[in-house]
């Protein structure tokens, strides 16, 4: 909830201390406090060129993000605001800012890579932020892009190469917004007014030649059109004069130029209206503690010297959401039939029908929190301890039952066994008075309502530990003669032998039921995960044809011009994408 997000202002979500990243908890503990999806903004950019400016205008805020007015970069690591999203209600709106590239301070650039990759992997909008023009220093000063193959992997497979991987970034790398800061040129082509985006465009156009001049001039700009697709460029005059620039933070809007307070309004809104929700393969909305479990990840992969791996993340995302919906599918079970279940429950049947209800519902709990359960063992671990639970209900019910038809024993039999002890049946013709009683009680008993499914074989043995009793009774009776006797004992055995047959066969029957029971909660399990995973396929489809007109748009325009290599090598993608769209399409789901 919106409510949840009590930020004033930033804070250091990953530290860099001494070249080390580390995830700072405080921070991590804001980020799971927020069950709303997230839509995530990082922007990275030299040191100085005005980056936290723009993100405390998106924060709506005027102080927040450090200000460098210096030669030292004030902003150390990768900083976070979380505030309500100002146009998409039930969200929230990330900003990430990072450190300034190229720090001199910090003599080497390796840090500089993996801040780049990390503001790359964790937003949904990435906003690049240089000076100037679009010339080949601002190219050269963006050779972070080139390294990202080194960086980032799509795929956990050791065996696929880098191209290969990378040709799935597409997939999963957020938009990409170019912001150009004291931008002094006319933005004209040919003499013709073009738009900001459409010079940006002319900016990437590649050079033709093979020389290693032209690989350098053309591969920052291939990485770029290869992996962020959608791309969006924004020009800001120089706010201030130069000597003003240190109290920018403090002057009002109408002591700044005109031009740039309407190009940051222009630059706010779109961030506002475009910026998508943080979302991982298979249409998963990110939200705090997803987006907090993304970042201990790709930290924890960074400082033990591994490459962040998306694959692993979702993976590592994946078991802790899964568990967790096993327990909340659970959780849903126990509650139902804590409501609706009244032990005793007459018949085993009635306690089974509200028990494959209740499953069903948790089962659908279950698909409804969990993703990527590979191999079904989550899915596989639900259904077993839902099992286990029905079994703990059939047994507390035959506990209940037994609990129940005893006590009912006692109140109904235990005059008769008084009658018994005081001798009132030893005598000439006794023993049909104490039948007669006898037949009056049990149909007292088998009268008295919800005795369970214990009710008969609670009967038969108490009348068993009475027989005794009851041919003590029959053989003082003098008026019956020894045969009479000896045809009562047969009718008293026949009788006590139907009545084992019976609840033999009532046995029987009850394992039956909790054998269809097994059944049909497998074939529920099985055709809720068939419909998950047919959604779950029809989602990647629909972002894997999403990504191939992507390629095949970039595909068209190497075409026009007129670079074959670059065409062919987008081919190849293009196939390869085709091959696992065709084998998705037709694999059969076991």
């Amino acid at each position: 909830m919106a409510s949840e997000i009590h930020m004033t202002g930033p804070m250091c979500l990953i530290e860099n201390t001494n070249g080390r990243l580390m995830a700072n908890p405080e921070a991590l503990k804001i980020l799971s406090a927020i069950t709303q999806p997230v839509v995530v903004v990082a922007i990275v950019g030299l040191y100085r060129t005005g980056k936290s400016y723009l993100m405390n205008k998106l924060a709506g805020k005027k102080k927040g993000f450090s200000l460098g007015s210096t030669v030292q970069s004030h902003t150390k690591g990768i900083w976070m605001w979380c505030v309500p999203h100002p146009k998409k209600p039930g969200h929230v709106l990330v900003l990430l800012d990072t450190e300034g590239l190229g720090d001199v301070e910090k003599g080497d650039n390796q840090n500089d890579s993996w801040i780049f990759a990390l503001a790359i992997l964790l937003s949904s909008t990435f906003v690049y932020n240089s000076m100037g023009t679009i010339n080949q220093q601002a190219m050269d000063q963006l050779h972070y892009v080139t390294e990202l193959t080194h960086r980032i992997r799509s795929k956990s497979s050791p065996d696929e190469n880098e191209n290969e991987d990378s040709a799935d970034f597409v997939s999963f790398f957020p938009d990409f917004v170019w912001t150009l800061r004291d931008f002094s040129l006319d933005l004209e082509a040919d003499g013709q007014p073009i738009t900001a985006d459409e010079y940006l465009t002319y900016s990437l156009k590649l050079k033709q030649g093979t020389s290693e001049k032209d690989k350098n001039f053309n591969l920052p700009r291939l990485c770029i059109r290869k992996f962020f697709p959608k791309k969006k460029c924004f020009v800001f005059d120089r706010p201030v004069h130069r000597k003003k620039l240190a109290q920018l933070e403090k002057l009002h809007d109408e002591e700044l130029d005109p031009e740039f307070v309407q190009q940051v309004a222009d630059f706010c809104s779109y961030i506002f209206s475009n910026s998508k929700t943080k979302t991982l393969s298979g249409g998963i909305k990110v939200n705090g503690p997803r987006l907090e479990s993304l970042v201990l990840t790709y930290v924890n992969a960074i400082s033990s010297g591994d490459l962040p791996c998306m694959e692993n993340a979702v993976l590592a995302l994946a078991q802790i959401e899964n568990s967790a919906a096993v327990q909340k599918a659970v959780a849903h079970y126990e509650q139902q039939m804590g409501q609706k279940v009244q032990l005793p429950t007459e018949t085993l049947q009635e306690l089974l029908d509200l028990h494959r209800d209740s499953e069903r519902e948790a089962i659908e709990v279950f698909i409804r929190s969990s993703f990527k359960d590979v191999d079904h063992l989550f899915q596989k671990e639900l259904a077993a301890q839902l099992e286990k639970k029905r079994d703990d209900f059939c047994k507390q019910n035959q506990e209940a039952s037994s609990g129940r038809c005893s006590a009912l024993l006692q109140d109904i039999f235990s005059p008769l066994e008084e009658e018994v002890k005081m001798g009132i049946y030893s005598k000439p013709g006794g023993y049909r008075l104490f039948i007669q009683k006898l037949q009056d009680l049990k149909k007292k008993y088998h009268e008295e309502p919800r005795k369970g499914i214990q009710a008969e074989e609670i009967l038969q043995t108490y009348l068993k530990s009475k027989e005794s009793m009851t041919d003590a009774i029959l053989q003082t009776d003098q008026t019956l003669t020894e045969k009479e006797k000896e045809i009562e004992v047969e009718r008293v055995k026949a009788e006590s032998a139907q009545a084992s047959a019976k609840m033999l066969q009532e046995m029987q029957r009850k394992n039956e039921q909790m054998m269809e029971q097994k059944e049909r909660s497998y074939q529920e399990h099985l055709k809720q995960l068939t419909e998950k995973m047919e959604r779950d396929r029809a989602q990647l489809l629909k972002e894997q044809e999403r990504t191939l007109a992507l390629k095949l748009q970039e595909q068209e325009r190497l075409l026009k011009e007129g670079f074959q290599t670059e065409s062919r090598k987008m081919q190849n993608e293009i196939q390869d994408l085709q091959k696992k769209m065709r084998q998705r399409r037709t694999c059969t789901i076991s």
